[in-house]
């Protein structure tokens, strides 16, 4: 582990020197990439300082010890030492957390797909409230939320909503939410007053860049086509919803919220881009999903990873048997308790097959 922090700590410098060379800082791609890889190492260089600081901390106060005979002196060097060997043990497991190889796709917008599944208009009221949830999460985190495509229904719900969420480390964050997700309560459409349970699911997918995934213009089918909704004399008028069919695997996406023909497609062509990355993504997963299925879930939609049940204002997440009563709350973005437990149990886990594998 050390000489691994070493070789980590050496390039942090290394960056340092390049980053003042003036024909980097005129050169604006390799000034963004070489400022990048900097401050993703730069927590690790900071807390392995720190580690070697305590070290050398107990080894000086040790060599000033044989060296007096001061009662207070001795006292108070022993006090240091004291001090420093009890706040290794918690660097040392901070060290080894940050040196788990990180989610490459950690720091990237995500497209989300939500869909009301079984529950018929409830199931899609639901899904409504789920995406102003994550709308109101995005903007506790000061991210930018984008409608890409929404079919609503007739009751404030969603049959499905596409968006897009731009910001630092939102996948990283919003990873989690990929599944099933169950409501339990007396739907508004119910008179009777029983409780109900409905579903529906969360695609939670990385925006992708050009060079990740290859789409070719000639395995493209793109329609144009009047808006239907809102949008007032501007729909009867003009072809500016968009329809792109990646014929290889069959994925349709269209996109219709924006008035412009143009940013219709470019939003069409970020989410298939997507869709198609995740495909990859998931047949290349799918050996290691067969071998073993981490305490966060095997990324599976149909996987029910969470309930809210709203008479007893409880949520429960399956997958690591938390439950919070709070759920007033969360429903209303308030879902760091959630994912903050959720990123611990990957850490952990990921770390115990870290260490594993060195046995």
């Amino acid at each position: 582990m050390f000489d691994q922090l070493e070789i980590i700590e050496n390039r942090y410098e290394q960056l340092n020197e390049m980053l003042s060379d003036p024909d980097v800082v005129s050169d604006s791609d390799k000034l963004r990439e070489y400022s990048k890889e900097q401050s993703d190492l730069q927590k690790t260089v900071e807390v392995y300082r720190e580690y070697k600081q305590k070290k050398e901390t107990i080894e000086e106060s040790r060599m000033m010890m044989n060296e007096t005979d001061d009662k207070e002196m001795l006292e108070m060097l022993k006090e240091e030492i004291s001090e420093s060997e009890k706040a290794i043990p918690g660097i040392e497991s901070q060290l080894k957390l940050l040196l788990i190889p990180k989610d490459p796709n950690d720091d990237k917008n995500v497209i989300m797909e939500i869909r009301g599944a079984a529950g018929g208009d409830e199931a899609q009221i639901f899904a409504g409230n789920l995406f102003r949830m994550y709308s109101r999460y995005a903007e506790e985190n000061g991210w930018k939320t984008e409608i890409v495509e929404a079919n609503a229904n007739d009751h404030g719900g969603y049959k499905e909503i596409s968006f897009l969420i731009q910001g630092n480390g939102a996948y990283s964050k919003l990873k989690f939410e990929n599944g099933a997700h169950r409501v339990q309560r007396v739907p508004e459409t119910e008179s009777g007053g029983r409780i109900h349970t409905s579903t529906a699911t969360v695609a939670v997918l990385p925006e992708v860049e050009d060079v990740e995934v290859e789409i070719r213009n000639e395995d493209l089918k793109i329609d144009t086509y009047r808006s239907s909704g809102a949008g007032g004399q501007h729909v009867n008028t003009t072809d500016s919803a968009v329809r792109i069919t990646h014929l290889p695997t069959g994925t349709v996406v269209t996109s219709q919220d924006e008035k412009s023909q143009i940013k219709n497609r470019e939003r069409a062509m970020k989410v298939l881009k997507a869709r198609v990355y995740d495909m990859m993504l998931q047949e290349a997963e799918a050996e290691y999903a067969e071998k073993r299925k981490s305490a966060v879930g095997t990324g599976d939609r149909s996987e029910r990873i969470r309930t809210y049940n709203y008479p007893q204002n409880r949520v429960t997440d399956h997958r690591i048997g938390l439950t919070i009563q709070k759920l007033d709350q969360i429903i209303e973005g308030k879902l760091d308790e959630i994912i903050d437990a959720l990123t611990i149990e990957e850490q952990t886990s990921k770390l115990e097959e870290l260490n594993n594998a060195s046995l």
